[in-house]
């Protein structure tokens, strides 16, 4: 047959490909390596600055951006528990339960999709989200702009910072997102190790990467400087254990499903997260979810979105045993489970290395003492 220029152009591509990863030994070689982390990317339309900053962090424990005052960005990533929740399910605005577990806020300004099913594409548009979110914040723009001008010192940070004439909710976006900038933890073994330190990783934790790296093959999804492809995957993680007895969960999961425009027969069959087919409304993405980073992992126990196991080792034998089984309505979601999860052969030392390893990720636990928060006062009166 004879073949034309293009027809064998790609040819020789593809017999270059081939012959790349034979000669590597491993389709895991074709991934982009583990390596340091490098600055967080600031957004060149809100840059960094002390007094932004430090707004934030104000902004970022005060329930007064809220529905009733009393929930904050903080309720829902405690700064003991990872700056994540240390429960299945995250706290919910009162009389709720939320429906996801919490993803810690520590790195998360290095992520371009945010939330478990990449719903929000930058920590200012996350805030703005999670503060309004029916089981989360519940607040109302109007309510919660008021609330600010109602503070003296929040008035006057607005205006010298961003020059509102009174403070404008998107930039209390804005400035929290600033100091979640700040939460970096990138001065872990495993990043000093990568940038030539030999002696940061003792000889289980080497191991571990060995495996991570290799047979276990995590580089195939959680790899990079962040260790996440951000991707989607359908891993058949299990349903949430409190769906089938917490009957307030239950109505929280209905509202989701009501919310988010499911088909009145998806309504009435499904038992777990479809995750990412509520965005795209494909079957072909039910059941998926963002690929978490790994870092600072040892501290914001349970794991999975919706906090299926309490400790690494559990997801560490997950894995091994080739994930999970989460076909509960017409085996559509069943069905989506990536291929690129299979059994691992992993013994119990390789387990414990690998953990050992992944828990190198985490470093020096961020403590933030809790700013002192700015009371209300009367609006001045403007005189002739």
């Amino acid at each position: 047959m004879k073949m034309g220029k293009t027809t064998t152009i790609f040819a020789a591509a593809a017999i270059v490909a081939v012959a790349q990863i034979t000669a590597s030994g491993a389709l895991a070689d074709t991934n982009p390596p583990l390596a340091p982390l490098g600055d967080p990317p600031v957004p060149a339309d809100n840059p960094q600055t002390p007094e932004k900053i430090e707004l934030g962090k104000k902004l970022f424990f005060d329930p007064r951006l809220g529905g009733d005052a009393s929930t904050a960005c903080v309720s829902c990533h405690e700064p003991s528990q990872g700056w994540a929740f240390g429960d299945a399910l995250s706290r919910g605005y009162p009389a709720t339960v939320h429906w996801r577990n919490s993803q810690t806020i520590v790195n998360s300004a290095y992520l371009g999709k945010l939330f478990w099913a990449g719903s929000a594409s930058s920590l200012e548009k996350q805030a703005k989200s999670a503060a309004s979110g029916a089981v989360a914040g519940n607040g109302e723009a109007e309510v919660m702009e008021a609330r600010l001008a109602f503070i003296p010192e929040y008035r006057a940070a607005f205006k010298q910072i961003f020059g509102d004439e009174w403070p404008k909710l998107g930039n209390a976006w804005r400035a929290i997102a600033a100091w979640e900038r700040t939460m970096v933890q990138k001065d872990t073994p495993v990043d000093k190790y990568l940038a030539g330190d030999k002696s940061a990783l003792d000889e289980q934790q080497v191991r571990g990467m060995k495996l991570f790296n290799g047979k276990a093959n995590c580089i195939e999804c959680h790899n990079g400087a962040l260790t996440t492809d951000q991707r989607y995957y359908n891993l058949g993680v299990p349903p949430a254990e409190r769906w089938e007895e917490d009957g307030l969960a239950q109505i929280t999961f209905r509202y989701e499903q009501y919310a988010k425009g499911v088909t009145q027969e998806m309504y009435r069959k499904i038992k777990d997260d479809a995750g990412l087919y509520y965005r795209t409304k494909q079957k072909s993405d039910m059941g998926k979810f963002r690929t978490p980073t790994l870092r600072y992992v040892a501290y914001t126990a349970p794991y999975m979105h919706n906090g299926a196991f309490w400790d690494l080792r559990e997801v560490v034998e997950f894995y091994n045993a080739g994930g999970g089984s989460n076909d509960f309505t017409d085996g559509t979601m069943g069905k989506n489970k990536t291929s690129l999860i299979k059994p691992l052969g992993l013994t119990d030392e390789e387990m414990d290395d690998l953990v050992a390893f992944v828990e190198a990720y985490s470093g020096p636990e961020i403590e933030v003492k809790a700013p002192k928060l700015p009371p209300y006062a009367p609006l001045p009166v403007e005189t002739d």
